[in-house]
Parts: structure tokens; sequence; C-alpha cells
């Protein structure tokens, strides 16, 4: 379960808000010598101020491969090479643009509530059948599914919470 909120976390850092956080750019992957790498395996990707982020490659051979592949990834950034770094303005949000990654931010969080849900229901499956083969009590079954459901409750409690701030965080201007 606690795997299943990491993931939320990971996934929600991804969406784009009106701040630029260097986790936008996680999902950026870059040709490396033949090989593909993701971006922040080649380059220091920062956030000097809120609406600007600044890609610095460690081969300044690589500065046009990463403005390629940030101009063709859907995030929806024009990235400006200077011949020593890329700067990525972020630009502000419509409300239109806002309300559809707040839908987008929700469904990541059902996603992951029914994770945690489907991890319910295998631990009281395994707890049924401890039971029938005798292994544990029937007391000892209802205390554990009962254990297992208050987890459960408040694992998608914090779903609930991260799925908050983020929506904040989106509909924030």
């Amino acid at each position: 379960m606690e795997l299943a909120v990491e993931s939320i976390r990971n996934e929600l850092a991804k969406l784009r808000t009106g701040k630029a956080t260097p986790a936008i750019l996680d999902s950026i992957i870059v040709d490396y010598y033949g090989s593909k790498v993701p971006l922040k395996q080649v380059a220091n990707v920062s956030a000097p101020e809120p609406r600007l982020l600044v890609v610095q490659p460690w081969e300044k051979s690589l500065l046009s491969e990463i403005e390629k592949e940030i101009l063709k990834s859907d995030l929806g950034l024009n990235p400006a090479n200077d011949g020593i770094v890329i700067r990525i303005p972020i630009p502000q949000l419509t409300e239109e643009r806002r309300q559809s990654l707040v839908k987008v931010a929700k469904k990541v969080g059902e996603d992951g509530k029914i994770a945690i849900r489907n991890i319910r229901r295998d631990a009281n499956e395994k707890l049924k059948k401890a039971e029938k083969d005798h292994d544990i009590s029937e007391d000892s079954m209802h205390t554990a599914q009962d254990d297992v459901q208050k987890l459960t409750d408040d694992f998608i409690k914090k779903i609930d919470e991260i799925l908050t701030f983020k929506e904040k965080e989106i509909l924030e201007i």
C-alpha cells in the first residue's frame, strides 16, 4: 500500500502546474550515444525562478537533442537554447487546462485507491484461506481483517490528502 501511495506521488509530481519543478521533465528520454537515457542522467535540471526551468547538459553536444525531445513531448513547453543551457519558461495555465489537469490528477488518485483496494482484497483472501486451512482461528481472521481495513482506510486518506494538495497547487494562479 505504501508503494501505491509513493507511485501516486510520483505520477502527480509529473503533472504540470503553474510552478516550475524539475520533476516535470522526468518523462523526457534523450538519445545518448545510441542508448535512450532519462534527461536527469545527462543534464542538471533546476528551477532558479518559479516560472523557469534551466537544463544544463554535461556535454554541449546534447543541447540540440535535449531541445528536440522537449519539443516532441506533450508538455507544451518551448525551450530556448543559448548554446550553453536550455531555458524553459513555464507559461501560465489557462482555466480550461487547469480543470483538465485536475481531472487527470483525480484519475491518477482513483487508480491508486483501486490498487489499495485490490491489495486489501488479496490480504482478505489469504486470511480466509488460512482460516479455512485451520492455520488461524476465526476470531484471529476477523481481527486481522479489521486491521487490514484500518490500514486501507489510512492509505486511502493519505491519497485524498495528496490529491487535495495537488488540486490546490494546480488551481493556484
